[in-house]
């Protein structure tokens, strides 16, 4: 019964990310200064995700149209950050964006609460 529940959960997943990506509008541009920038400060940055997550896949999709570069960490079953989530975020819950700052690391979940946080950190205000 479970690989059938997994099974459908892979399917639907795929179903959704397949139509994400074929949906998806434009890169937010920037000068090259700017975003060079952005990659830089990105690199502070991890989301621990499933592929076929639907609230994975919305963060992405912000992450996309945001275009901000963060590193995307698998956390399926086996995978050696499923462990360093659970150790730094003390859940198995996706999505997680970890964030390195001068006080340390913060993990933060919830899909509105990383878009959020994007927003703030790499939308300027028109």
């Amino acid at each position: 019964m479970k690989l059938v529940i997994n099974l459908i959960r892979n399917l639907l997943g795929a179903i959704i990310a397949f139509f994400d990506v074929i949906t998806r509008g434009t890169k937010l541009k920037r000068s090259p200064e700017k975003q060079a920038k952005v990659a830089e400060e990105s690199q502070k940055l991890a989301l621990y995700q499933f592929f076929g997550c639907p609230f994975c896949i919305k963060t992405r999709r912000a992450m996309y149209k945001y275009n901000v570069p963060i590193q995307k960490r698998n956390v399926s079953e086996g995978s050696p950050y499923r462990d360093e989530l659970l150790q730094g975020g003390g859940k198995i819950q996706t999505p997680c964006l970890r964030i390195e700052n001068e006080n340390g690391v913060e993990w933060l979940y919830d899909s509105k609460a990383i878009i959020g946080y994007l927003e703030e950190r790499f939308v300027e205000a028109k």
